[in-house]
Parts: C-alpha cells; sequence; structure tokens
C-alpha cells in the first residue's frame, strides 16, 4: 500500500507505527532473521529470539542512559496491570524493609492528575494492604473542582514520611495533562520528596515513553510504559525497575503482606530474563525494529525536538483557534501534553462537524476520549511533522 493511501492515525492507542515498521513486520511474519520460521510461530526460547530481547533491552538502555542499577523488564497486562503489580511489589518491600508496621501504619502516596492517576489510585484501595494518601490532585485546582486542567502548583503536595511507594502519571492520555521535564511549577517536584535514602518513587510513563529524556530517571523505584503509543502495538509492557524493589514476594506473604501473582512478581520477571512464560513475542519483535529506527534517526534527541515542535505548531494553532471564538483548550498554558492536545470545538454542531472534515481529509482518530469528549489529537513518535501540519493547515482551513 502506497504512503498516500494511508490514513493519517492521531488516534491515542493503538496508535500510529512506522510504516517502514509494518513493511519489516510483514517479512518477519514469514522469516525472521533468516530462520525460515515466522516470527509469530517462533520458540520465544530460542537463540535467535532471546538475542533479539537482549539486544532490544540494549537499545532502550542505551537511549534512556538506564543505569546499571535498574532493570529492564518486558511484561504483559499493560499499564492497568501494573497499577496492581506495582502496589503489590512494593507493599512486599516495604513488609520486609518494616515488618512491624500494622496495614494502617503503612502509606501509599498518589498524586492525581487525570484519569488514569485516579484509576491507579483506585486499584490501590482496591487491593487494600495499606492506606492511601493522595499526595495532591489536580481536580482542586480547576474552576470546577472538578476537572483535571493543570499540574498542581509545587506547594500543593503533600508527602508521606516513609511511604511504600510514591506514585504519579507523567502524562495524562485522556485529560492532556503532563508534568514539564524541565525544572519549573509544572515539573515534578522532586525536591518536595521525603529525604529517603531509596525513594519509593513510581512512575507511569506510558503515553510518553521514549519520546524525549526522562528527568531524573535513576531517582526513580518503576518507570512503567504500554509499548502501544510510541515505540510498539498492544500487548507488550515495558518495566524500569530498581534493584531494591526486586524482592522476594513469598517471603514477605509468610510476614502478612498480600500476595503477589507469580507472573507480577518483578523477581520471577528479573531471573527469567522477561521469559518466565511466553511473552508477546510480535509486538516484541515490532518494538525492536521501532527502537533500531530511532536510533538510526539520532536517538532521543531527535525525537524531543521533533515532538517539541509538532506540539508547538498545534498549539499555535489552538491560540488562533481561540482568538477566533471556535476552539477553547481544555488545559492551563504550561501543563499541556506534548503527545495529547485536547480541545473543545465551540458551537452547536460544531464539533461534528470539525471531525467530519477531518475525517474527508484522511485525518483519523481525533475525537476525544469518551469520559471528557472534546477533540483529542495524539503526537505520538510515529506521527510526523508533515502528518501534524496537515492537521494545522485543516484547523486553520476550520476555524477560517
Amino acid at each position: 500500500m502506497s504512503a498516500e493511501a494511508r490514513a493519517i492515525n492521531f488516534g491515542a492507542g493503538p496508535s500510529a507505527l512506522p510504516q517502514s515498521v509494518l513493511e519489516e513486520t510483514a517479512k518477519g511474519l514469514l522469516n525472521f532473521e533468516g530462520t525460515g520460521i515466522g516470527i509469530a510461530e517462533i520458540s520465544h526460547r530460542s537463540k535467535e529470539f532471546t538475542a533479539y530481547v537482549r539486544n532490544l533491552e540494549s537499545l532502550i538502555r542505551e537511549q534512556l542512559e538506564v543505569p546499571p542499577t535498574h532493570h529492564i523488564i518486558f511484561t504483559q497486562g499493560g499499564g492497568t496491570g501494573q497499577f496492581s503489580a506495582v502496589v503489590l511489589n512494593m507493599l512486599a518491600r516495604h513488609r520486609l524493609l518494616h515488618p512491624e508496621l500494622t496495614d494502617e501504619e503503612r502509606v501509599l502516596d498518589y498524586v492525581i492528575t487525570g484519569s488514569w492517576s485516579k484509576k491507579a489510585c483506585e486499584e490501590a484501595k482496591r487491593l487494600g494492604g495499606g492506606r492511601v494518601n493522595v499526595v495532591a490532585d489536580g481536580r482542586k485546582h480547576s474552576a470546577d473542582g472538578k476537572s483535571f486542567k493543570s499540574i498542581p502548583p509545587p506547594d500543593a503536595y503533600t508527602f508521606s514520611e516513609n511511604p511504600a511507594l510514591i506514585y504519579y502519571c507523567e502524562n495524562e492520555t485522556v485529560d492532556g495533562v503532563q508534568f514539564a521535564h524541565t525544572p519549573g511549577p509544572t515539573a515534578f517536584p522532586y525536591d518536595r520528596l521525603p529525604k529517603n535514602a531509596l525513594v519509593p518513587l513510581v512512575a507511569d510513563y506510558s503515553s510518553s515513553f521514549m519520546s524525549r529524556p526522562i528527568p531524573r530517571l535513576a531517582d526513580h523505584a518503576i518507570i512503567y510504559a504500554g509499548a502501544q503509543k510510541n515505540i510498539g502495538p498492544a500487548g507488550l509492557t515495558i518495566l524500569i525497575v530498581r534493584q531494591d524493589c526486586v524482592v522476594d514476594v513469598d517471603a514477605a506473604a509468610k510476614l502478612g503482606a498480600v500476595p503477589t501473582p507469580i507472573t507480577m512478581s518483578y523477581k520471577t520477571l528479573v531471573e527469567s530474563g522477561s521469559l518466565y512464560n511466553t511473552p508477546s513475542v510480535l509486538p516484541l519483535y515490532m518494538t525492536g525494529l521501532v527502537v533500531q529506527r530511532m536510533k538510526q534517526l539520532g536517538g532521543l534527541s531527535y525525537f524531543e525536538q521533533t515532538n517539541k515542535t509538532k506540539a508547538e505548531k498545534v498549539y499555535a494553532v489552538l491560540k488562533e483557534g481561540e482568538a477566533k471564538g471556535k476552539l477553547r483548550g481544555k488545559v492551563q498554558e504550561g501543563s499541556g501534553s506534548w503527545m495529547n492536545v485536547v480541545f473543545d470545538v465551540l458551537g452547536e454542531g460544531e464539533e461534528a462537524k470539525f471531525l467530519a472534515g477531518a475525517e474527508a481529509r484522511n485525518l483519523k482518530g481525533l475525537k476525544g476520549h469518551r469520559s471528557v469528549g472534546g477533540i483529542r489529537a495524539s503526537l505520538y513518535n510515529a506521527v510526523t511533522e508533515e502528518d501534524t501540519d496537515k492537521l494545522v493547515d485543516y484547523i486553520k482551513e476550520f476555524i477560517a
């Protein structure tokens, strides 16, 4: 299929993948690495596939500058699976460190800035094993007290003294709110964290992973991401886990911790090289192709600059639309996501007209999440600057 025949996919996930990767995948489905066996058929324990997984790990480690203090793990279950896994593994760790504490004395800190961190917090409450403390809630800083419009101000955070984990979502895919990755009022407030030697900081990077460098990566206990935004298809979850968070969950369970399912135990995954059971073979293969291509294009510095340019172009045309009374941005300036730009089209029936016009131009996936409505343009790595220009041109035409 020619590039012209393919739609431009602004969907929030599963999202756009580079055409060259899709074409290479088609070859790999028939013959992986010269084995004569397709990638979807080959044993995950074959020497060719295990070597491929180790190389993928190496490519991610190199481009993100992951220190040797941290493991890279590949698993399944998506970001939502990690809502549970991080709680169980970090409660097990805390139980081993502090067996004398009661569940009520064991605290889990959550920063809530949008729909996904809210869901993660709800899962922590559902699982039990500790008391959940909401460190900061973005809704308290919006005009209606219900919407997620901005990153909370630095003085809004109240961290616990010795929590089992401190959780935040770096980019909120639904609400279009993202922490800044350079110091400032909308960056994550690292200076306010408890001064423990090893802070149990957990970050959901699902919708911004490998789109730009991760600030203070080494200071995180766990970083995780579903692959289906920037670097692969759905079915693969990538974790970066500090060594002290790889604990004996069975020993912790004997001390009263909530038992951890075997495939959610980070110790199991690390000791098996992410191959305890059959992994997501095809998504791992495709992610490897994407990450190899990223390196060839210049790595994270290239994508950081490109993604910055794309976001600036869309936010600039959004401002034009606001000045003309046709569009309204949903997020306060300084808190807007590079990955997911969200806005409303003003006027009766105008949103439907906007979406129909986009569809006619082969610009797809622009309808906002069902929980919040409006428009959402997702500008992930595989969405090119040229693709973004076509969206910007259409928005200019629409507001004119």
